[in-house]
C-alpha cells in the first residue's frame, strides 16, 4: 500500500463543485487531494451546460437564417452539416478543458487521484490502494440521467445527456421522453437544426416555473413545429426495423403509437452514491442524495455534501455556491447557511426563462394576499422594438412596503435580465432602488427601471402626496 495521505481536505468528484472547493482550497494555502473517476469538468462541461448551450447556439443561428425578412434581410433555409454542428459542440469542450484538467490542478498544487473512491470507515477512503485519512471530505460526486421504468426500453437504443451530443447526423424524428428543461431545450435546438421533434410529458411541460412565463415560451417552440404532448404516460417502446416506437397513453384512456428513428430519455436524474460505501462512513442518504443540515454538514461531521448529489436544486452555479461556502467552514470553522431562495435559474429555450426567489405562487402561499406582483412587457422596451424581439414578459414580487421577494422574466436574454434581481434578493433590496439608477439607451436593462417605477403609480393616490400637490398649486 502506497503511503497514506493526509490533507486538509479530500474532494471527491471533479466537477463543478469539486473543482471550486479545490482551487479555492488550494488558493488559501491548504492540501487537496482530489479524486475523479472519470472525466475531469464532470457533467456540466462533458454533457451539460457546455454542449448543450453550444448546440442551441448552433440551432440560434439557424433559426436567424430563417427569419431575417423582418430585419430586412432576405430569409434561407440553412444548409445544416450536422457533423460540423457536433465539431463546434466538442470544440467548444475542448477549449474549456484545460481549465479543469489534471494538469491545472497538479499544477495549483493538488494531488490529483483518478480512480473511483470508497469510504472504508468515517475517517478514511482508498482509491485503488490509497488511503486517504484528510481532515475534512468533500462530496461532489454529481448525479446522473436516470431512466425510467418503461416496458422494452431495454430492447431499444436510446440516448441521455450524456450521449446525445455524440450524434454526427441528423435525427429524422427525435422522440423525447420528458419536458423538463433538458428535454424543452433540446426539442427546439433540434427541431430548429432540421429534425422532427416530439415530446412526451406525463404533466405539463416546464411545469416548476410560472406558467405565465412558460406559456409564452412554450407557445414559440410549438410554432416552431414541435409537438408536445402533455398528460400522457409512456407504457412501452419497442424496435420496428430501423425506427423506434413509442406507445403512450392519453389522459381519456386511449392510446397511440408514435414511430422516431431516435430517443432521448430527459425524465429526471438520480445521485452518483452507490460506489462510496457510505454506510461505512456513517453518511446518511436516501434515494434523493446525501442528506445534510444547513451548513452542507452530514451526519458524519467530518463530511461535506454539495451539488447535486445534496440532494436540492440541480444547477451548476448551485454546486459553485455550496464549494464556496464548505470551503469557508472547512478550513477556518466559519459559520454558514445554504440559502435556496438566493439561487436564480435559467432555460435556455428561445425565449429564455429565468427565475429568481419566489414565484407569484410561492408568494400567494406564503403571504396570502399581502404582496404585489409588477408587471412589464418587453414589447414596452426600445431596444427589444429595435431587434423585433419584443415577445416577452418581466414579473417582479414584492412586499407591499416593496422589499423585492422574486422575480421572473421570459423573453430575449431573460438568464442574463435575471442577474440584477438575483443580486436584489440576495441582499433584501427594495425596488425602489431600481428608480435611482440610470440605465443606457436602447437597453433591454430599462425595463428593470420602468417596472420599478410601476410599483409607485398607485401611490399618487396618498392624501399627504395630494396635500403637497394642491399646496405647491397654491404657492405658484
Amino acid at each position: 500500500m502506497a503511503k497514506i495521505l493526509q490533507p486538509d481536505l479530500c474532494v471527491i468528484g471533479g466537477g463543478s463543485g469539486g473543482l471550486t472547493v479545490a482551487a479555492a482550497a488550494l488558493s488559501l494555502g491548504a492540501s487537496v487531494v482530489l479524486v475523479e473517476r472519470d472525466k475531469m469538468g464532470g457533467d456540466c462541461l462533458n454533457y451539460g451546460c457546455v454542449p448543450s448551450k453550444s448546440l442551441i447556439a448552433s440551432a440560434k443561428r439557424a433559426q436567424y437564417m430563417r427569419t431575417a425578412t423582418k430585419l430586412g434581410i432576405a430569409a434561407e433555409d440553412p444548409k445544416i452539416n450536422f457533423g460540423r454542428v457536433n465539431e463546434h459542440v466538442h470544440g467548444v469542450i475542448a477549449d474549456i478543458a484545460p481549465h479543469d484538467s489534471v494538469e491545472r490542478f497538479e499544477g495549483l498544487g493538488a494531488t490529483v487521484l483518478q480512480g473511483e473512491a470508497k469510504f472504508t470507515d468515517p475517517k478514511t477512503v482508498m482509491v485503488g490502494d490509497q488511503a486517504i485519512k484528510a481532515r475534512r471530505f468533500v462530496i461532489a460526486t454529481g448525479s446522473r440521467p436516470m431512466s425510467p421504468p418503461i416496458p422494452g426500453l431495454s430492447d431499444v437504443d436510446y440516448y441521455t445527456n450524456e450521449t446525445i451530443f455524440d450524434l454526427t447526423r441528423k435525427p429524422q424524428h427525435l422522440i423525447i421522453v420528458g419536458g423538463g428543461p433538458i428535454g424543452m431545450e433540446m426539442a427546439q435546438a433540434h427541431r430548429r437544426l432540421g429534425s422532427d421533434v416530439t415530446v412526451l410529458e406525463m404533466q405539463a411541460p416546464l411545469a416548476k416555473d410560472d406558467p405565465e412565463l412558460t406559456n409564452i415560451a412554450l407557445k414559440q417552440i410549438r410554432r416552431e413545429g414541435v409537438d408536445i404532448r402533455q398528460g400522457v404516460k409512456v407504457t412501452e417502446v419497442a424496435p420496428k426495423a430501423k425506427n423506434i416506437v413509442v406507445t403512450i397513453e392519453k389522459e381519456n384512456g386511449e392510446t397511440e403509437e408514435i414511430t422516431g428513428s431516435h430517443l432521448l430519455l430527459a425524465a429526471g436524474r438520480k445521485p452518483n452514491i452507490e460506489a462510496l460505501d457510505l454506510e461505512k462512513a456513517k453518511v446518511n442518504f436516501d434515494g434523493r442524495g446525501i442528506k445534510v443540515n444547513k451548513g452542507l454538514k452530514t451526519s458524519n461531521k467530518r463530511v461535506y455534501a454539495i451539488g447535486d448529489v445534496a440532494g436540492g436544486l440541480q444547477f451548476t452555479h448551485v454546486a459553485g455556491y455550496h464549494g464556496g461556502l464548505v470551503v469557508r467552514n472547512a478550513l477556518y470553522r466559519l459559520p454558514i447557511k445554504n440559502d435556496a431562495t438566493i439561487i436564480p435559474w435559467a432555460t435556455y429555450t428561445d425565449p429564455e426563462i429565468a427565475n429568481v426567489g419566489l414565484t407569484e405562487a410561492d408568494a400567494r402561499q406564503k403571504y396570502g394576499d399581502k404582496f404585489k406582483v409588477l408587471r412589464w412587457s418587453f414589447a414596452e422596451n426600445d431596444r427589444a422594438r429595435a431587434e423585433h424581439v419584443e415577445e416577452g414578459l418581466l414579473k417582479v414580487i414584492t412586499t407591499p412596503s416593496g422589499k423585492i421577494l422574486g422575480a421572473g422574466a421570459v423573453g430575449h436574454n431573460a438568464g442574463e435580465l435575471i442577474n440584477i434581481y438575483a443580486l436584489a434578493v440576495a441582499n433584501k433590496m427594495k425596488i425602489g432602488a431600481f428608480t435611482k439608477m440610470v440605465a443606457p439607451y436602447p437597453t433591454q436593462f430599462e425595463i428593470a427601471k420602468r417596472i420599478a417605477v410601476e410599483f409607485y403609480k398607485d401611490k399618487v393616490d396618498h392624501p399627504a402626496l395630494k396635500f403637497l400637490l394642491q399646496l405647491n398649486r397654491m404657492l405658484g
